[in-house]
């Protein structure tokens, strides 16, 4: 199919338009713009702002370079960022989103359900993202624009992936962000009453974190959330620079504070209150990494920095892993020292510090801890909502939401001031009249598929067309006719499909030897992606040893998802449906209107040509 320039219009039926619609591609030249549908000849690239050209006597390597030369953004003046962070700077950012709820809130909720070994699940949730972590930072690195797993799955799997993607996490971070603000406004008095004792008797329930409840529970009204919220918001609004040296500030800060509980800790730890290690086995630590997994979407909040970031070839992968290797350090030290300073069930699930040093006599420390908390949920809740409103602008670029509001860029402050104030908006809206805490076991859905598709995304962008026939000893007719990518897919999908059948199955208390069929049979499935497919190398930081690490990153985050709630499920599919409606009567009809889009560069003398031979 050779590219030309087309005039826009949907073809017959709103279904076709539709489908036509959710695997186009947009690619703009200097003067003009195609539309590409991904053919059997297709090799994704990404193009913002850039022109994409191919001929038929392209090989892998003129491909790759392609690909690189593309790997810059060039966003027009009118929307442009400014390039103010480092590596110190993104480092920190990485720290601020992670370390806050994991630590002052969620490890008291999560040493009930695994017992001393919530240390293990801390660290099992790290491995899992540090796989991803890896994925993250070679797209990070090679292609710096707004978007991060949006834009990866954007460039490699088309328009409706990558808005699905989009809309689980925005559900999370939007929930998130609720969630953390009530938090935030529950430690926030509490500190103020730690500080002037005679103000507690006049504060208002409708100011604590619990908020005053209404109409038999449904709603719970809190002020002091929502108007966090707005100073938050207000301060994104005036600029980067600005918001990262407070946020670096804050983030050294909450650390110094983490390291010297542990320290004043580690002198209470009595060994016994480790024992039993795992009173709940280990389909319960298995579970509650899911649960903590959200602790760990620091480097998801670093990758959107991309177009604010001094050097991002070199920055980006040192916030990103650095930043990691940190938050869990810290994570599993201070649950190593909780969990043997006091027995995991005397641990209060709302304060898990406080109680702790409490129970010791150290009542000294808690004032340090509110502190601790108050500033750590600030830069947790300050960089969540940076995060947001980058992905939003990246959005609208492509308009899959409206441009005009999203994508706009403060001529004065160079930020999108007004997706800055939709996301503090939605925020503000849900603190105000809800306890959104209750939802937190359907959070981590939107993180872990985003992860997963991400890992998929580097498999996908590293196939070599270029590579050796795949006939001979590893011949096989039923994928001999597919394009390496599409070949890809379909092993990579086999895998996930295969994987998440084994987690329900392990959940559902069918033992390790279904586990382990099914896993077999999923590494069976990836044989092809090893034995049949080459894989591309390129200058920069580069995910080490593909495909084998990102199908690991992958199956890992497949994996916890299985072992989600019941409702997580029905979370996930109603969001979906909710997306493609949106999609579909939005979307698809504004897709490509912006300044920046996603591109498909046909290679007509790749996959196939090779593959003939």
């Amino acid at each position: 199919m050779e590219a030309s320039g087309v005039q826009r219009g949907p073809p017959a039926g709103w279904l076709q338009s539709f489908l036509a619609s959710a695997s186009r591609v947009k690619v703009y030249g200097a003067s003009d713009a195609r539309e590409l549908a991904p053919t059997d000849e297709s090799l994704p690239v990404l193009a913002r702002g850039n022109s994409v050209s191919s001929s038929r006597s392209s090989t892998g390597e003129e491909q790759a370079i392609a690909v690189d030369s593309l790997a810059t953004p060039r966003p027009s003046s009118k929307d442009s960022l400014t390039r103010r962070l480092g590596p110190w700077d993104l480092t920190l950012l990485g720290i601020g989103a992670s370390i806050g709820s994991g630590i002052f809130v969620v490890t008291g909720v999560a040493a009930r359900q695994a017992g001393p070994a919530v240390a293990l699940s801390f660290l099992l949730a790290g491995l899992a993202s540090a796989l991803d972590a890896l994925c993250y930072a070679e797209l990070a690195a090679r292609f710096p624009a707004l978007g991060s797993a949006y834009l990866y799955t954007y460039l490699t799997f088309s328009e409706l992936p990558a808005f699905l993607v989009f809309s689980h996490l925005m559900f999370d971070y939007h929930i998130s962000a609720a969630s953390i603000a009530r938090s935030l406004a529950g430690y926030t008095v509490k500190l103020l009453v730690r500080i002037l004792p005679f103000t507690a008797p006049y504060i208002p329930q409708w100011l604590a974190g619990g908020g005053l409840s209404l109409l038999g529970g449904l709603l719970s009204v809190n002020f002091l959330a929502p108007l966090i919220l707005l100073a938050l918001t207000l301060l994104l609004c005036q600029g980067v620079k600005e918001s990262s040296t407070i946020n670096a500030v804050m983030t050294c800060t909450k650390v110094a504070i983490v390291l010297l509980v542990v320290a004043v800790g580690t002198s209470e730890v009595d060994p016994a209150n480790w024992v039993p290690f795992a009173p709940s086995g280990l389909p319960a630590v298995v579970s509650t990494s899911t649960l903590v997994f959200f602790a760990y979407v620091g480097f998801d909040a670093v990758a959107n920095t991309a177009e604010e970031s001094k050097n991002p070839q070199r920055d980006l992968p040192v916030g990103i892993i650095g930043s990691l290797a940190v938050c869990t350090l810290l994570y599993v030290s201070v649950c190593l020292v909780l969990t043997g300073m006091v027995p995991y069930t005397q641990l209060d699930p709302e304060s898990p510090l406080s109680s702790a040093f409490s129970a010791k006599g150290l009542a000294f420390i808690e004032g340090i801890i509110d502190l601790g908390a108050v500033v750590g949920l600030t830069t947790t809740l300050l960089v969540g909502l940076y995060a947001q409103s980058r992905l939003y602008m990246g959005v609208g670029r492509d308009g899959l939401l409206p441009a005009r509001f999203f994508a706009q860029v403060s001529p004065l402050h160079h930020t999108p001031v007004r997706a800055q104030a939709w996301v503090g908006l939605v925020a503000g809206t849900l603190a105000l009249f809800f306890d959104v805490s209750r939802l937190s076991h359907i959070l981590s859905v939107g993180v872990l598929t985003a992860y997963g598709v991400v890992c998929m995304c580097i498999i996908s962008l590293r196939l070599d067309p270029g590579h050796c026939p795949r006939g001979g000893r590893f011949a096989f007719p039923a994928l001999d006719n597919l394009t390496r990518w599409q070949e890809g897919t379909l092993c990579m999908a086999a895998v996930a499909a295969l994987v998440f059948a084994g987690g329900i199955a392990a959940r559902l208390g069918g033992g390790f030897g279904v586990l382990a069929l099914f896993l077999a049979a999923a590494a069976a499935a990836a044989l092809p992606l090893i034995l049949r497919q080459g894989y591309k190398t390129h200058a920069g930081f580069s995910c080490p040893l593909v495909p084998g690490l990102p199908l690991l990153g992958m199956a890992f985050n497949v994996y916890l998802l299985a072992q989600m709630h019941w409702e997580a499920y029905v979370r996930l599919v109603a969001v979906t449906i909710l997306s493609i409606l949106l999609y579909a009567f939005y979307g698809q009809h504004h897709g490509g209107s912006g300044t920046i889009s996603t591109a498909y560069q046909k290679i007509n003398g790749g996959d196939n040509n090779q593959e003939s031979s």
